[in-house]
Formats: structure tokens, sequence, C-alpha cells
């Protein structure tokens, strides 16, 4: 709701992601020789909307706040008046981030698909049930990008500034999960890079998005239901570890 408020303000941020797309189209237009070429199996249009999916994916979920909105619970300790309150703390994190970026990624959805299809003038998807099972990959990958950050913001309870931190798993992502596909790494690294948060943040729903199969929708989305469950067990325990030393402390 707060949001929608604000409505105008993510239109305007979404003429960033526009010239994104467009530049990066152009960039991808001038290496494929032939849009039909294949470059690790990968066509120029399914490489433009392999970027269009990651991206939107990425930028929907407002990580560097989140990560500096966690960080300052807890210096300031704003973090202890939960502790008496009847809710999770990271489930109001989650659910807090995953409301604040459903108007994000729906005013993304529209630019960034409307956008490719103009310019390629082809969609991948065949059919929308596809689309409800890539749609629902999305959601998956957005949970489980929410409580990676959360987890970096928790680091707080044992540093100064996690902030380091944070900047590490940005470029990380950006570099090998959300410009290039997993294909186009050495054959030495692919299968190490699909057990990372890459695979199951970027990789997984925007290779369904380009080439769906069902058999890669299975893997993918057995993959995130894993990453979700494992990622909100570490949040819990390093934010109950934090909270057990704040009472030790008197904090």
């Amino acid at each position: 709701m707060s949001n929608i408020q604000y409505a105008l303000n993510i239109a305007l941020g979404s003429i960033g992601f526009l010239i994104f797309v467009v530049t990066f189209y152009y960039i991808w237009q001038h290496i494929y020789s032939d849009p039909k070429e294949l470059i690790n199996g990968y066509s120029m249009t399914q490489m433009i909307w392999y970027l269009t999916i990651t991206e939107i994916i990425y930028t929907s979920v407002k990580a560097s706040k989140l990560c500096k909105e966690i960080c300052k619970d807890i210096k300031s300790g704003n973090v202890t008046y939960n502790l008496n309150k009847p809710y999770s703390y990271i489930a109001y994190v989650l659910f807090k981030e995953m409301g604040r970026c459903v108007f994000d990624i729906i005013i993304q959805m529209t630019v960034g698909l409307t956008t490719v299809f103009i310019l390629v003038k082809e969609f991948p998807v065949a059919n929308i049930w596809q689309m409800i099972l890539i749609l629902l990959s999305c959601v998956f990958a957005q949970i489980i990008s929410i409580l990676l950050i959360t987890i970096i913001g928790l680091f707080s309870f044992k540093i100064d500034d996690a902030t380091p931190f944070y900047w590490l798993y940005s470029k990380f992502i950006i570099l090998i999960g959300v410009i290039f596909p997993i294909e186009f790494f050495p054959e030495s690294i692919q299968g190490i890079l699909t057990y990372t948060p890459i695979y199951v943040i970027a990789y997984g729903p925007a290779k369904l998005f380009v080439d769906f199969s069902t058999s890669n929708f299975v893997s993918i989305i057995f993959a995130q239901i894993l990453y979700v469950f494992l990622t909100y067990g570490v949040c819990v325990a390093i934010y109950n570890s934090g909270v057990k030393k704040l009472n030790v402390n008197g904090g």
C-alpha cells in the first residue's frame, strides 16, 4: 500500500531499467553476427530475454536498502522491540520486503517484457501455464534473495558493518548470474555454479523463460525450495544467537 502511494517514483525509476535493456540489446546485437546464431546454446533473442528476466528479479528486491535497514535495527537496538512481539522478526522482514517489491516487479515486468517484445518481436513462452510456473519460480527467487540479504544484514550482530559483505555478494550475482548464463563459463565450474545462489536466484527462472522444459522446472523448483528452508534456517539461527548475546549483555 505504501508503494502504491509513490507509483510515479517507481514508474520514473523504470526509465533506468529501460535504458539498461536497450543498451544490452545493441551490445548483444553487435556480438551476434546473425540473430539466429547460437553462442553456448543461446541465440541473440534468448540472451536478451535472459538478461531482462534476471535484471527484473535482481532489481525488484531493494537489496541495498534492506541490508541497511537490518543493520540499522541491530546497531540502534530497535531489534530489541521485536523480542516481546508475537511474531518472528525474520518472517516480518521477509513479508515486508515481499510486499514492497510486488508493485515494483509488476511495473518492471510490464516495461521490460513490452520493450523486449518490440525489439525482438518474439516471445519464448509457449502458453499461460508455462508462464504461471515461471512466475512461481520468480517468486521463490525473490524469497531466497531477500533471505540471503537478511543473512548478510544479521552479520551486524557480530561485526560493526556488514556492507562489505553485501557489496561482494551483489557484484558476484551481477557479474556471474545476471549478465551471463552458467553455460558461458568453463565446464569445470558450471557444476559448482549450480549449487550456488546464482542457480536459484537468477539462472533458474531466466532459463525456464527462454527454454522451458518440465524436467528443468522440477529440478529448479526443488532446488529453490531447499534453498528457502536452508536460508530461513540460517537466518533464524543467526538471529537467535545475536538475541542471546543481547540478553547476556543486558541489551
